[in-house]
């Protein structure tokens, strides 16, 4: 991002002037108080939000200019994962993450070896049959991360993956992104899980009043939660 600002029409200014860089093969937290301009600077990401000014490049791609019609194709390029899974109730846990490889067209034999593929990565090729509504929470959420990695994107980015998690599926939550991660997948993580910032260490990025306050390697949370 250089020198981003977004202005929202009630005046809210949710980004002031924010330059940063992230690169490939990161894993980077992006904390910060509620209202502080993390969900925007995460949103901005993968164009859900556009900026007011400034550039946001991705993969080479100067989002902030993309036309809309392009936005699903840059899309496919990223993963996200959201704090409410994001699933589809009538299908399988194999239908869900296949669902993101049908609406490309891909040949229905690489769908069903990359599904496999990602599904054993996220310890769920055992529950391919299973609708949402007979998964934990945690499963639930390990079956959107593996959606979200299908069509090997290079970065996934996960706003408040464990919000709705107890503190154990929280912890096999973050064993998943961090064995993503060291395939060489950037992971830009929002969250609010003190604990989980303070002992799994990465590159912290802390945002305040639309600003980024805080840039640090092996960072802390550095809030009270």
């Amino acid at each position: 991002m250089e020198n981003v600002y977004k202005k929202y029409p009630n005046g809210v200014v949710a980004a002031n002037g924010i330059d940063v860089a992230i690169e490939q093969g990161e894993f980077v937290y992006v904390v910060g108080a509620s209202g502080a301009g993390k969900s925007t600077f995460i949103k901005m990401m993968y164009r859900e939000e556009k900026p007011t000014s400034g550039k946001i490049i991705v993969n080479g791609i100067d989002i902030a200019k993309l036309k809309s019609s392009k936005v699903p194709l840059f899309r496919r390029s990223i993963g996200v994962v959201f704090q409410d899974f994001k699933l589809l109730p009538s299908l399988t846990v194999y239908e869900n993450v296949a669902f993101a490889l049908e609406v490309i067209e891909e040949s229905p034999r690489i769908i069903k070896k990359r599904v496999m593929e990602v599904l054993e990565l996220v310890n769920l090729k055992h529950k391919t049959r299973m609708l949402p509504s007979e998964l934990s929470g945690g499963e639930q959420q390990r079956v959107s991360i593996a959606r979200s990695i299908v069509n090997s994107p290079s970065i996934v980015i996960a706003d408040e993956p464990t919000g709705n998690l107890d503190p154990d599926t929280s912890w096999e939550i973050m064993k998943t992104f961090e064995k993503i991660n060291s395939h060489g997948t950037t992971i830009v993580m929002a969250t609010h899980n003190k604990d989980i910032v303070n002992t799994k260490k990465h590159r912290v990025i802390a945002i305040d009043g639309g600003m980024i306050v805080r840039d640090e390697q092996r960072g802390d949370y550095g809030y009270e939660a």
